[in-house]
C-alpha cells in the first residue's frame, strides 16, 4: 500500500486526479475524483500530487507557484537548446535529473510536465516562435499530456516534428503573436 487515505493523487493514464478512500486490495485503490465519483484504479495508474497543484493547467499557471512545494530547480533549464531559429529541449529524465532512482513513473511523468510548462513559459516570455520539444516514442504518455496542454492554448499550432532528424519521438510548437 503506497498511497496514504485522503491523499491526493494524479491519474497517469487520464487527465485529473482525486482523493484515495480505500483499498479494495494490494493493488486497487478506490479513489473519488474531482465530480465527486468513487472509481478503482491499479495502484501503478496513479502518482502522488504534492501541494496544491490544482492551478497547474489552468492558462495563468506560474511554475513559481508549485516549485518550492514539488522540487527545487537551478537556474537552468535543463538540456535547452537556443537556437536563433527556434529553442529545443530533451525531457528524458537522464537529461533532466541526476538520478531517476527511487521516483515513481509518475513522480517522472510530474517532473517532465513541470519542466516543460517552465519552457514553454519561459519561450513565451521572450516572443520565440517556434520550439522543438523532444519527448521520446515510449508508451506516449508524455506525448499526450504535452499535446493536451498545448491543445487549449490560442496562437499555437503543433505537429510531429522533422522525422528525419527526431524520428516520431518529438513535437514542433509554432507560437504566433499580434
Amino acid at each position: 500500500m503506497r498511497f496514504k487515505i485522503g491523499e491526493k493523487v494524479g491519474f497517469l493514464r487520464e487527465v485529473g486526479g482525486g482523493i484515495v478512500q480505500s483499498y479494495k486490495n494490494d493493488q486497487i485503490v478506490i479513489v473519488e475524483d474531482e465530480t465527486g465519483f468513487e472509481r478503482e484504479f491499479m495502484e501503478e495508474d496513479l502518482n502522488s500530487i504534492i501541494g496544491d497543484q490544482s492551478n497547474i493547467l489552468s492558462s495563468n499557471f506560474d511554475i513559481n507557484d508549485v516549485i518550492e512545494e514539488t522540487v527545487s530547480y537551478s537556474d537552468d533549464l535543463g538540456d535547452i537548446t537556443k537556437n536563433k531559429d527556434f529553442w529545443e529541449i530533451d525531457l528524458h529524465t537522464h537529461v533532466l535529473m541526476e538520478s531517476e532512482r527511487g521516483l515513481s513513473n509518475g513522480q517522472l511523468l510530474s517532473h517532465q510536465l513541470l519542466e516543460f510548462k517552465r519552457f514553454f513559459r519561459k519561450a513565451r516570455e521572450k516572443s520565440i516562435r517556434k520550439l522543438v520539444v523532444i519527448h521520446g516514442v515510449g508508451e506516449g504518455v508524455l506525448k499526450s499530456e504535452i499535446r493536451q496542454f498545448l491543445e487549449g492554448k490560442e496562437g499555437i499550432d503543433f505537429y510531429d516534428a522533422d522525422f528525419r532528424k527526431y524520428g516520431k519521438g518529438a513535437t514542433t510548437v509554432e507560437l504566433f503573436y499580434r
